[in-house]
């Protein structure tokens, strides 16, 4: 019924638990691992486990051809081999949780969508994880609301590439991933081809589905987010300046700064000004952390959470105008859509 394809570019620490937890639902047929140019173990690891899991099928590109996101090209790779009538694409780092194939296909039957994507719980174990990826992932709700792209009769798609599964007879029909091949946001360039194309979405909470850690280490975090980011909130600099505005702490950070200088004199009007709105805006963190089912235990990050994601921000933009795009060891051009 499902061909699950997983596109992996050094991911020795987390292929095998990903393989393993496809491996385990029932309603997958296949699994083609494409193996694009690692160098580190991720081979030899691809080959271990495909002395015990006969489903397992492993794919080697040979280089990225001009004008594709390498992403994009191995998991066209992957579908060209794939025999299932839905194609379901799972990024190296994600783990599906058991029947969350069945759970998908339960969505595309209930809502009638050839498009089913989840956007995963996230697995965050260090300070830097806690204190940047819960405050992106609730200004992401802001811009991406599950209610209006559910809504066939409205223009909104989006989905998440790390569960993206599609009924293959409309991937096809719609040019798959060879149509947005210079996309760095494929899975949104995708939903929005499948959306324009009549079909119905359902993209939904991941809660009990899947889960994620997306980034082992700060570095990776950073060079992830900036290079798409911007693109997220709207790519172009009009969006950017609204989101600041919108998001960075500069009236925390001014009557912080003011309050401690006058304090130091014996005024303690700014402080305590400062204090209740820093409250006030904990308190919405509070709110939208909740909505969004994130830990609300990380509501005492807000302040470098705010600043760094705006820092983030303004890093994605000057990378997309100015400079280059670099992901898993290769660099696209400035201006890549």
């Amino acid at each position: 019924m499902i061909s699950a394809i997983v596109p992996a570019r050094d991911e020795e620490a987390s292929i095998a638990r990903v393989v393993e937890a496809l491996e385990a639902q029932p309603e997958v047929c296949e699994i083609i691992v494409v193996n694009d140019g690692s160098t580190d173990r991720t081979g030899s690891n691809l080959a271990e486990l495909a002395l015990r899991i006969p489903s397992l099928r492993i794919l080697e590109t040979d280089g990225v051809p001009g004008g594709w996101i390498g992403k994009n090209y191995a998991v066209t790779v992957g579908a060209r081999a794939a025999r299932g009538d839905w194609l379901l694409f799972v990024d190296a780092d994600t783990m599906l949780q058991p029947g969350a194939a069945r759970h998908a296909l339960s969505d595309a039957r209930e809502y009638s969508a050839a498009l089913v994507s989840y956007s995963p719980e996230q697995e965050m174990k260090t300070f830097g994880e806690e204190i940047l990826i819960p405050f992106v992932y609730t200004r992401l709700a802001e811009h991406f609301s599950f209610e209006r792209i559910n809504d066939p009769r409205l223009p909104d798609a989006a989905a998440n590439g790390q569960f993206l599964m599609i009924r293959r007879d409309v991937y096809e029909s719609i040019g798959g991933h060879a149509a947005i091949r210079s996309r760095i946001l494929e899975d949104v360039a995708l939903a929005h081809l499948v959306k324009s194309s009549g079909q119905n979405i359902r993209f939904a909470s991941g809660q009990g589905i899947v889960r994620t850690r997306m980034y082992r280490s700060f570095r990776a975090m950073w060079q992830g987010w900036t290079k798409n980011l911007y693109a997220l909130v709207g790519g172009t600099p009009g969006a950017m300046a609204r989101e600041l505005l919108e998001t960075f702490p500069w009236l925390e950070i001014a009557l912080l700064a003011l309050g401690i200088i006058e304090a130091r004199h014996g005024r303690w009007l700014v402080l305590i000004a400062a204090a209740l709105v820093l409250a006030g805006s904990h308190l919405r963190y509070a709110h939208a952390l909740r909505r969004n089912r994130l830990p609300r235990s990380v509501i005492q990050y807000y302040l470098p959470g705010a600043s760094l994601y705006g820092t983030a921000l303004i890093a994605s933009y000057w990378k997309t105008a100015h400079g280059s795009i670099a992901w898993k060891g290769r660099k696209y051009p400035a201006g890549t859509p």
